[in-house]
């Protein structure tokens, strides 16, 4: 039986866990359904090697952004850096950029002031926006309702695991909520609550791999064929068939990624 299809909306393929195996494991993730995938960019210097593995697979996009924890370590990037990198086909995401004040709160200042820049260049490119927020709930939500007050932009709340105030703000921006494998820990209740009071046509799947594997895998290097996975346990928390929620976070992609969904429809 052929297994629904599936979209990774975010994974690290870049990242040394995966050297040497890359076209295993985008092998494995097409049998178990996850046919498309986005790997995502967190500092500069590892674009070039970001950008050679979607162009040499079919069915893998790209996002380029400096991640929160990295922007005192890394040279920030500008609006015209992040438009310019924007111009590549495969490049359909600005990010992941965002607030983590639970690691690097020292940083906060300079955190607040490149997601700024990268809210900027997701209103001049029309791509989403990727967000990581930990520990910052209500910077957050004050920031991004600043750019959208500006001008209209979309955005995903990647890897969601904040509270529901964040969640609800999020929405009512008309942002989508991203679930990972953290959805499937036993003690992960609250946030199962949280997404289950969302609208599904608002929801995407994602990885984060290497990290945050999913129930049964949870403790080993996570991979984009575990989608699956974080997609049935969100089948049960939407009370929908395993079909049902992956044709609509699948829709659901292609809604907010609308360069990949072209790109794939042209191919």
């Amino acid at each position: 039986m052929t297994p629904p299809e599936l979209v990774d909306s975010h994974c690290h393929l870049d990242f040394a866990d995966f050297d040497g195996e890359l076209d295993a494991i985008i092998a494995r993730a097409a049998e178990a359904g996850v046919r498309r995938m986005v790997t995502i960019c967190t500092k500069p210097v590892n674009a070039p090697k970001v950008r050679a593995i979607a162009e040499a697979h079919a069915g893998v996009f790209f996002a380029m952004g400096l991640h929160p924890m990295s922007v005192a370590d890394c040279p920030p990037l500008s609006l015209a850096d992040l438009v310019d990198f924007a111009r590549h086909p495969k490049m359909v995401g600005i990010g992941e950029t965002g607030l983590d004040y639970h690691y690097t709160p020292d940083s906060a200042e300079a955190q607040q002031t490149s997601l700024r820049v990268h809210i900027e260049a997701a209103q001049e490119t029309g791509l989403p926006l990727i967000i990581h927020a930990r520990a910052a709930d209500e910077d957050m939500e004050r920031i991004l309702a600043e750019g959208m007050a500006v001008r209209p932009y979309t955005c995903v709340m990647h890897c969601f695991s904040s509270g529901p105030r964040l969640a609800e703000a999020a929405l009512e921006m008309g942002f989508y909520l991203s679930m990972s494998g953290i959805a499937t820990f036993p003690k992960s209740s609250e946030l199962r609550e949280i997404f289950a009071r969302a609208p599904l046509s608002r929801i995407l799947v994602e990885t984060d791999s290497p990290y945050l594997a999913p129930v049964p895998f949870r403790g080993r290097r996570n991979e984009p064929a575990y989608t699956a996975f974080t997609a049935k346990t969100g089948a049960e928390v939407f009370g929908v068939s395993e079909a049902e929620f992956a044709a609509a976070t699948t829709a659901n992609f292609d809604r907010l990624f609308q360069k990949a969904a072209a790109s794939a429809k042209a191919a």
